[in-house]
């Protein structure tokens, strides 16, 4: 009883650690004072500025864009990339796979330089640079999402597609992205949450008078936060939610109908 007790005071600590801070801000977007420490009333004028301003606008813009297309091109760039792993030989693999790996294990500081030095000298930097440094360290969090589905896939349905008369890219389409589909997506997914999430590597490599988010956001640090980021926040924390929703509850909602 009280073993029990106290692993269920365990998690709703937990959570409360997880789930208060959030709260907070989601108060502090109502507050029509701009002080943490005062209630000045219930009010939406943040919400207002923040569909007014500019500035926030054009970085939100700037991460979904890098966001989503650096997890485009590094899921299209990982998937032919775990098609060749499989059939590599056993050494060739490990070797491949300990490359891969050094771009999650390395530093977020260590890498922003070296993509800052490499990129400044072909280009200037700016939102390509950006871009191209995200794909760069999202390829193998895609990679990881697949490799595993696709080793677990009988390629033998490959080899039957091929002889009933499919072409090499038509069978691989047709029958093998199927069902590796879940691994694919869930890398999309994880890239772009990774891309958005970024803050190092893009403050290396996003050059002069371009921001996202997480930058503009630090940039207001020295200033102090203005309470238009608390609204911006609640807003990407209630979009979040709701995706997490639709996504969760979907599926067995489909499955009841059936």
């Amino acid at each position: 009883m009280i073993k029990r007790f106290v692993m269920r005071f365990y998690v709703v600590l937990i959570f409360l650690f997880l789930y208060v801070p959030i709260g907070i801000l989601v108060v502090l977007s109502f507050n029509n004072s701009r002080s943490r420490a005062v209630w000045g009333g219930f009010t939406l004028k943040w919400y207002k500025v923040l569909f007014m301003n500019k500035t926030i606008i054009h970085a939100l813009y700037n991460t979904l864009y890098i966001a989503f297309l650096s997890a485009l091109i590094a899921t299209l760039i990982a998937l032919p990339a775990a098609v060749g792993i499989v059939y590599m030989r056993k050494k060739q693999v490990k070797v491949m796979l300990a490359f891969g790996n050094i771009p999650m294990l390395n530093a977020d500081i260590v890498t922003g330089i070296l993509l800052m030095l490499t990129l400044s000298r072909v280009m200037n930097l700016g939102t390509t640079s950006i871009l191209l440094a995200h794909v760069t360290f999202n390829i193998p969090y895609v990679l990881l999402s697949i490799l595993p589905k696709l080793k677990s896939t009988n390629m033998s349905i490959y080899e039957a597609a091929r002889d009933l008369g499919a072409g090499p890219v038509s069978a691989f389409i047709k029958v093998i992205l199927p069902e590796i589909m879940p691994g694919v997506i869930s890398g999309f997914f994880m890239a772009l949450t990774m891309s958005m999430d970024d803050f190092v590597v893009t403050y290396f490599t996003k050059g002069a008078g371009i921001d996202t988010l997480s930058t503009l956001i630090y940039g207001q640090l020295k200033r102090g936060i203005k309470p238009v980021m608390y609204s911006l926040s609640t807003v990407i924390f209630l979009v979040v939610l709701i995706i997490l929703l639709i996504v969760n509850y979907m599926p067995r909602d489909s499955k009841k109908n059936r």
